[in-house]
């Protein structure tokens, strides 16, 4: 068999067995990220094109973070109250308004607000994406789903960072409107095509829905351990994009090799995300998790070692596959642990975790670089992997294996044929 055929049989048996509503989800996150322009080149907008000190960009790109903390608990509970649909309609109207209002603003005080808002609206989304995707995914297939939709948003990301810079070149304005149109087209694909997959519930698991609170999450221990060492994880992958060219261009590299170290990134996942796939699906997560957490880590700490663009490509490449690993694993994790009433509360709380470490991380990154130099910074991510790695070993032991875990599976299981037709929509064979 030629490497071709098993190439073509492999993403057949990659992408079979899903249900139509997930490949509209897939799309829509794809066009999504076709059209994230606004993030790639929002710094050079507000410098270059606006002429505002780097100090004041700085500034908004915090409070877009901000927004995006914020939001991530609101949307959680949106998501388990008023439905994921909803939730994501809601969402993605709001997103593309306020960013074409962004492109329009011109004062500092009104652009600072907006891309607030931006930050809050564009972030609302992931809840009910997470919450939705497990909906209708069977548990079994929850690892190769969220592997799919993990590489439409780095194959989306890819192409829209370097259609970004073109576009740029022409109007400011002109990425703006676009990014706000490719959102529209998003919410237009979840109006027509993606009908509710919040689960119906029976009186008694209405009551139970009502009972899940945020606190309730916040008790959660061994949820609350996912989410604290999420962030673990996370503080160092958002390196790659804040100390990594800091500490480039503090070496004498210019921006373009950093652009060639870190395009790795994007090939990579778009080249190994499926076949990885395919390869660690029925594989423990424990043993994932703690391995992937120490690539990240090992892999960022070796930067200390990089002399040239070559090696840093070559530690790219480590804390690459850690990443390819380490999304979709975490995120059927979190899926595992989540009680079916109260997904939307729990994925708000794991998006949260991202959040927070987008915000911290830009810190962390100048106090260490300028303090002691960006070899400590490479130091202290190795630390943190092991850190990582130890907390998910320590965390996995006792979790039962398969399925949805302790927190949904029996109630999954045991929902009655009268509740199922009204997902019949989602799940339906092709």
């Amino acid at each position: 068999m030629s490497s071709v055929v098993r190439a073509r049989r492999a993403v057949r048996e990659t992408v079979s067995g899903l249900p139509p509503a997930f490949w509209w989800l897939w799309t829509s996150t794809l066009v999504n990220r076709l059209g994230a322009f606004v993030a790639t080149f929002m710094a050079l907008y507000l410098t270059l094109d606006r002429g505002y000190s780097a100090t004041y960009a700085g500034l908004v790109a915090a409070l877009h973070g901000l927004g995006g903390v914020i939001s991530s608990l609101g949307a959680g509970v949106m998501t388990d109250r008023l439905g994921r649909r909803p939730t994501l309609l809601v969402a993605q109207v709001a997103t593309a308004l306020s960013v074409a209002a962004l492109g329009f603003v011109r004062d500092p005080l009104a652009i600072a607000g907006v891309a607030f808002l931006v930050g809050m609206a564009s972030n609302a989304s992931r809840p009910a994406v997470q919450a939705m995707m497990a909906d209708i995914v069977r548990p079994e297939d929850r690892i190769r789903a969220f592997s799919l939709n993990y590489w439409a948003i780095n194959l989306g990301f890819a192409v829209s960072s370097m259609a970004a810079g073109f576009i740029a070149e022409y109007s400011y304005l002109a990425g703006f409107l676009i990014e706000a149109v490719m959102t529209l087209v998003c919410a237009v694909v979840v109006f027509l095509k993606l009908p509710e997959s919040k689960p119906v519930r029976s009186a008694e698991a209405a009551a139970r829905e009502a009972g899940v609170r945020l606190t309730t999450v916040l008790r959660d221990g061994r949820f609350m351990g996912v989410v604290g060492l999420s962030f673990l994880i996370a503080l160092i992958f958002q390196q790659a994009s804040v100390g990594l060219p800091i500490a480039m261009g503090e070496a004498g590299f210019t921006p373009a090799d950093y652009g060639m170290a870190i395009a790795v990134n994007g090939v990579l996942i778009v080249v190994l995300q499926i076949p990885v796939t395919r390869f660690i699906e029925h594989r423990d997560p424990g043993r994932l998790l703690v391995i992937s957490a120490l690539l990240a880590g090992y892999g960022l700490g070796l930067t200390a070692f990089a002399g040239s663009v070559g090696v840093f490509a070559l530690t790219v490449c480590v804390w690459t596959l850690a990443e390819i690993v380490n999304a979709p694993t975490q995120t059927g994790l979190v899926v595992r642990l989540s009680p079916v009433h109260g997904r939307g509360r729990y994925q708000g709380m794991y998006t949260m975790s991202w959040a927070v470490a987008a915000l911290v991380a830009p810190l962390m990154a100048g106090f260490v670089i300028d303090r002691f130099g960006s070899v400590w910074l490479w130091g202290l991510c190795a630390v943190i992997g092991t850190v990582a790695g130890l907390g998910y070993a320590l965390l996995m032991r006792g979790l039962p294996a398969g399925g949805e875990g302790r927190a949904g599976g029996a109630e999954e299981k045991a929902r009655s044929a009268v509740e199922r037709p009204a997902e019949a929509g989602t799940t339906s064979a092709v």
